[in-house]
């Protein structure tokens, strides 16, 4: 039942197996199924479902799910976080299962549908276990001494990989591989290139840190995929505050304000009683003249062009106007802080308090127009301080560009993790392969119990290349078979699933790389989370009570 809710009673079934020696009956092997297995045997049933569901978007030619929520809204994607975070799930291991790939989207960015199909799988090798009568603690402990001993190996056949601004080839094939199972695969080349531009931009190479804050994903839509882009500086949907106002601006000195452009008012609450018309006029005096008053400020610094967080009228926009300086308002804060980060500005609380220094400087801002329709962007680039940068990222409807946005930020995450690491595995299933043929190995050295649940988690590694010869049309087991001899006889790692059906299973010569912290971590994440599973042994709800 997946729903785990199993029936209080439970009826002991006991298999009794005599065995007769010399016409006299020894003592019965009694194998008791008890409701602790009974319940273990619920969850990982409700765990495999999950697995199953996502392991056919597994590959490059992994199939993608339409996701439909409560209000009709659709989604097409082929993210694993996604999928799973989007899936209404009741039952509990389910959710555990969920918590898992955003778990690996949080650490890594990338290999989420990887992680769920391997805890699948070894939840699946752990029922049959549990079948031939080994404790759950057992098994638990067995993986985990497996998963170190996969995880050593991953060091062994792990690879160098050359991280600099100078040579970004390699890094772009490895955004590749990662982009490869994704909508965006017919520009991923493209793709790619703008995930690592915008990487290297932001990155810290001496610290071997990257400030994802300070890349912003920007989404419009209209246009052809091929029409993304990555802008050097800020891109903001928002236009200039009059129609009137220059659409380009050169070498320009940004006021950045979070003070609206309106008279002050006291901050008790008042009430403004107006008689007669000479007190309309002294009142509409005193706004002008504030207004006035505040632009004097701003135009003294030498400002010319003013970025306001708060509205402001239509007198003041003209006055604006009147004054040639240029203004955009209603900019949110995020792109507030964006704005002075790439342009070396302050925020400035108060009209008071504008000086010269606290100005931003940017070489270019300017209006984008898209197609036919009135949408327009304003465009911040060339700026003094270049680390901030925007993918503006099109395509032909929303869930294009959605889907091509979470595409994007997993390059991006894949990129940064081989920044902070630089050692890489081969992929199509190859450095699972690998770790397969290690833990069986290490199998056949131990003589305790242990054994079994080493050969069941070398089995359980193989889900992997199966899920992509499968979803890639090859017959899984044959290609396998043959991945695994070729494997073994070469003592090469380099051998996967030829997904793209070349003829050429050396993944080396594909350029299909993944990285090895990527890697680690669906190991360790997938087996803390089979062991979690296998410990339970009840569930109490608020019902139960």
């Amino acid at each position: 039942n997946t729903n785990g809710n199993i029936e209080q009673t439970i009826d002991l079934t006991v298999k009794f197996h005599f065995r007769h020696t010399a016409g006299i009956a020894t003592k019965p092997n009694l194998t008791l199924f008890s409701p602790f297995n009974l319940r273990t045997q619920s969850h990982i049933l409700a765990a495999k479902q999950i697995a199953s569901i996502i392991r056919s978007s597994l590959g490059p030619k992994g199939l993608d799910k339409m996701m439909v929520s409560g209000d009709g809204d659709v989604m097409v994607t082929n993210d694993g976080a996604t999928i799973m975070k989007e899936m209404d799930v009741d039952h509990e291991i389910g959710k555990l299962m969920v918590q898992l790939s955003q778990s690996q989207d949080d650490e890594i960015g990338d290999g989420t549908t990887g992680v769920v199909v391997l805890a699948g799988a070894l939840l699946e090798q752990a029922e049959s276990l549990l079948d031939r009568g080994i404790h759950p603690i057992r098994i638990a402990d067995g993986f985990e001494l497996a998963a170190q001993c996969a995880i050593k190996h991953l060091d062994t056949i792990a690879q160098p990989f050359p991280v600099s601004r100078d040579n970004k080839e390699p890094l772009v094939r490895v955004a590749m591989t990662t982009l490869g199972s994704k909508i965006v695969n017919k520009c991923h080349r493209q793709m790619a290139e703008i995930a690592v531009d915008a990487v290297l931009t932001v990155a810290d190479l001496e610290k071997k840190d990257v400030n994802f804050e300070l890349i912003k994903l920007e989404c419009k839509v209209g246009g052809r995929m091929e029409d993304t882009c990555l802008v050097k500086g800020v891109v903001v949907d928002k236009t200039m505050s009059h129609s009137q106002m220059p659409t380009v601006l050169t070498d320009v000195k940004l006021a950045i304000l979070t003070c609206p452009f309106e008279p002050p008012k006291p901050k008790t609450k008042h009430m403004l009683d107006v008689t007669s018309a000479d007190d309309y006029r002294k009142l509409r005096e005193y706004e002008q003249e504030k207004f006035l008053e505040m632009v004097k400020y701003v135009k003294d610094a030498g400002a010319t062009l003013a970025i306001c967080q708060w509205g402001f009228d239509d007198e003041a926009n003209h006055l604006l106007l009147q004054q040639q300086l240029p203004a955009v308002r209603w900019v949110g804060g995020p792109e507030m802080e964006l704005i002075a980060i790439a342009t070396g500005g302050r925020i400035v609380p108060r009209f008071e308090e504008l000086t010269p220094d606290k100005l931003g400087s940017a070489g270019v801002v300017r209006e984008l127009s898209f197609g036919t329709t009135k949408n327009k962007m304003l465009v911040i680039e060339d700026c003094k301080q270049t680390r901030a940068v925007t993918v503006l990222i099109r395509g032909g409807n929303r869930m294009i560009t959605e889907e091509a946005k979470r595409s994007i930020h997993d390059a991006l995450c894949v990129v940064r993790s081989l920044i902070r690491d630089s050692r890489i595995v081969y992929g199509g299933g190859a450095a699972e392969i690998s770790c397969s043929l290690a833990v069986a190995r290490e199998a056949d050295q131990l003589s305790t119990l242990e054994q079994y649940a080493f050969r069941a988690f070398s089995v359980a590694l193989e889900a992997i290349p199966l899920a992509l010869a499968e979803n890639s049309g090859l017959s899984p087991i044959e290609t396998l078979a043959e991945l695994k001899a070729r494997q073994g006889t070469e003592n090469s790692s380099t051998f996967g699933v030829d997904c793209m059906l070349t003829g050429n299973s050396d993944m080396k010569e594909h350029h299909v790389i993944e990285s090895l912290h990527s890697k680690k971590q669906q190991i360790v994440l997938a087996t803390q989370l089979v062991k979690m599973i296998l410990k339970i042994d009840d569930v109490r709800t608020p019902s139960d009570r």
